[in-house]
């Protein structure tokens, strides 16, 4: 009997020790995907709290701040390649090496496995990128990737002991909800600045290729870019991005990528290098009244095509300038940068659905998306 049982304990020792070494090496074998990036989540479906008795921001300021971080940006000198040569030197003097150049911004630790999530255009063309926390300690980053349609990059600092923001789900934001931006404007140091939320779905506004923002009217300057917008808990909502003003300040105008995009934007180019979006090739425009009254339609129900590339995935399906498209696999759209996002978001190689409307009636079209090609470098917003 005592043998017995020693066997069944050690067959259940093994059996527990193989199902830990799948579980953690191969996941998709249990029916289960492994995180690509551990991060902290807000419970789902939790919507953001509203401060109540004092109306301090404290809690929120402190549990948030320790996981903002500001970033100082390096580009190396640049010299002349022949300026040693003494024939240039006679012909054309010592030639100064220009300045080197520096620029400064934020950003947030969201993982405890050092990633941080930033802005593209603080980071385009340096050379050299340091991360300072806000408890003093400083570290050279290494870029993991970027996304210049989104204007946002991964970096990677290697410390310990991280403190991480918790992302809240920022699909539940509505406006006039309370926020707080955490940055360094100017670099003047960490700075917490308090607002509501303006607008939601910003789009159009020509500051990145795919836009979704979040609009705030919390303070936000130059050096905010790749900082924390969070809720009355401390909660990632956004990262700030851009503002809109005349003088280069803030004017209550600032805008943010909401987490949800930059968290999927970041588990894509961790996972893969980069982020992979759909493209079937046309030339969409808005539909104007005029337009959509020869439709039969309202105005804003949907984007009508005026291009279609020969041979390219719309061409092949049947798509034809002057089609308007209503929906892309079961999402409405009603403008271009609602078509953009929801082609984007198909997965190359799979067919889907377009709701397409025709003089002669409403028909839907299967088109087999393409891979779209990465873009060339783009310039800042600001």
């Amino acid at each position: 009997m005592k043998r017995l049982w020693l066997l069944f304990a050690q067959t259940v020792t093994v059996l527990v020790a193989a199902l830990f070494v799948v579980g953690t090496l191969q996941p998709q074998w249990l029916g289960r995907q492994a995180a690509v990036v551990p991060v902290f989540e807000a419970p789902s479906g939790a919507a953001p709290a509203v401060v109540e008795g004092t109306g301090s921001f404290r809690a929120a300021a402190r549990t948030a701040s320790a996981a903002v971080v500001s970033i100082n940006t390096s580009k190396a000198q640049l010299t002349n390649p022949q300026s040693a040569d003494p024939w240039f030197r006679f012909f054309f003097g010592d030639q100064a090496p220009s300045q080197q150049q520096s620029g400064l911004g934020s950003g947030v630790i969201v993982s405890p496995a050092g990633y941080v999530l930033t802005n593209n255009h603080v980071i385009e063309e340096a050379d050299e990128i340091e991360v300072i926390l806000n408890d003093g300690r400083k570290s050279a980053a290494q870029v993991i990737g970027t996304d210049p349609e989104t204007d946002l990059a991964i970096l990677k600092i290697n410390l310990t002991d991280l403190p991480v923001i918790t992302l809240g789900n920022s699909d539940a934001l509505e406006i006039g909800d309370q926020v707080l931006a955490i940055g360094n404007p100017f670099g003047v140091g960490q700075t917490v600045t308090s607002g509501i939320v303006s607008a939601l779905g910003r789009t159009q506004l020509g500051i990145n290729t795919f836009e979704n923002f979040i609009q705030t009217d919390a303070a936000i300057n130059p050096g905010n870019s790749g900082g924390a917008l969070v809720d009355v808990k401390g909660q990632l909502m956004g990262i700030n991005t851009a503002i809109y003003s005349r003088s280069g300040g803030s004017m209550g105008i600032g805008f943010a990528i909401p987490t949800s995009t930059a968290r999927s934007v970041m588990e894509a180019i961790v996972k893969d290098g980069q982020v992979t979006r759909g493209w079937i090739g046309v030339e969409p425009q808005d539909l104007s009244p005029e337009l959509a009254e020869s439709f039969g339609m309202q105005p804003g129900t949907g984007v009508i095509i005026s291009g279609v590339l020969q041979n390219g995935p719309a061409a092949q399906a049947g798509i034809r300038p002057g089609d308007v498209i209503t929906a892309v696999a079961g999402r409405q759209v009603t403008n271009v940068a609602q078509l953009l996002s929801a082609v984007a978001a198909l997965p190359p190689g799979t067919p889907a659905a377009l709701d397409v409307v025709r003089r002669d009636g409403k028909t839907k079209i299967d088109v087999t998306p393409g891979r779209r090609n990465l873009p060339r470098q783009q310039a800042a917003p600001r």
